[in-house]
């Protein structure tokens, strides 16, 4: 599965980041993206339903889907323009820190309460991350400006895309357990709430006809976007489906290996040099996560004389012969 996101993420970064034919044009159209992959991903969620003979009922109420349709544009948005301004190495390390707002949005939305652990390997991730930003290595370049200012609105669109990421996770863990839903259901209704507000906004920036332009000019870039959708919805449902059938703790484990699968890919692909600092944040990064990863299974495993002792409690006592 994480093949298939760390996929997903490269060719982000090839149409974000690599210019299109003889005159270097720059694809800037980030809500034309979102409505591909989510006009995409609809369709394919819409056959499964029928297929299955499911009925369309949304279940929950309408707004709510549309509160989350308008929470994850904004985080697509974010992480799309952040490509113009910051690396994808430097953007992929940042998603590591997602556990912070999710545990501020889980605080607010749910009254959810963490353990001393869980906000100090949150402040080793943070840690890690600002390492890696702040100690960039030579030679890496952003398609827009050298600028300090691209810098900063690129941390600012990262930590903008963290915040509506947070809000987006925890708003749909609450509905999965406030509504007995179906995840092809959820994931129909908030791309068509999607798709919507993606449109719209196109038209209101007038850029539709602009980004369609675009893309008959240069065919490669459609065909670009054509995977990044197919690669989109097969990386949704793969994810619904990891998470329903073995939960949020093996799918966390999975995606911090994708993070680093995907730092590697892009490095090799497209020649992203790292500092030794950078080098030092990803080892902090990636050994919080799995130490985390390993306590809370560790905890979770009773010791193995206390369940000797309840095999024997629980077991008949045997008669004599």
């Amino acid at each position: 599965m994480y093949e298939k996101y760390t996929c997903k993420r490269t060719i982000e970064e090839k149409i974000m980041r690599v210019p299109y034919g003889p005159n270097k044009d720059y694809f800037i159209y980030s809500l034309f993206l979102v409505f591909c992959n989510r006009i995409t991903t609809s369709a394919v969620s819409a056959g499964v339903l029928l297929a299955s003979k499911k009925a369309l009922d949304p279940v929950a109420p309408l707004h709510k889907y549309c509160l989350v349709s308008v929470s994850n544009i904004l985080t697509t948005t974010c992480q799309y323009e952040a490509l113009k301004y910051v690396s994808f190495p430097v953007q992929t390390l940042a998603k590591c820190a997602k556990m912070i707002p999710v545990m501020i949005w889980g605080t607010i939305i749910m009254q959810k309460k963490y353990k001393g652990q869980d906000y100090f390997v949150a402040f080793l991730v943070t840690l890690g991350c600002s390492l890696f930003i702040l100690y960039p290595a030579e030679g890496d370049t952003i398609p827009y400006s050298r600028e300090m200012e691209s810098t900063i609105w690129g941390v600012s669109l990262m930590m903008g895309y963290l915040g509506f990421d947070g809000f987006t996770s925890t708003f749909q863990d609450k509905l999965f357990k406030g509504y007995d839903m179906e995840i092809h259901t959820q994931i129909f209704y908030t791309t068509v709430c999607s798709c919507l507000l993606s449109f719209t906004g196109m038209i209101m920036q007038g850029n539709l006809l602009m980004a369609i332009d675009f893309v008959s000019c240069h065919h490669d870039c459609f065909f670009d976007i054509a995977l990044l959708s197919t690669v989109a919805t097969a990386s949704q449902f793969f994810i619904s489906y990891t998470i329903r059938t073995f939960g949020a703790l093996t799918f966390a484990t999975i995606m911090t290996t994708r993070q680093l699968l995907s730092i590697l890919l892009s490095c090799l692909w497209f020649g992203h040099p790292l500092s030794w600092e950078q080098c030092i944040g990803a080892v902090i990064v990636f050994g919080a996560l799995y130490a985390r990863s390993f306590l809370n299974n560790t905890q979770k495993k009773p010791p193995l004389s206390l369940e000797k002792t309840e095999n024997r409690a629980s077991s008949p006592p045997k008669g004599n012969p």
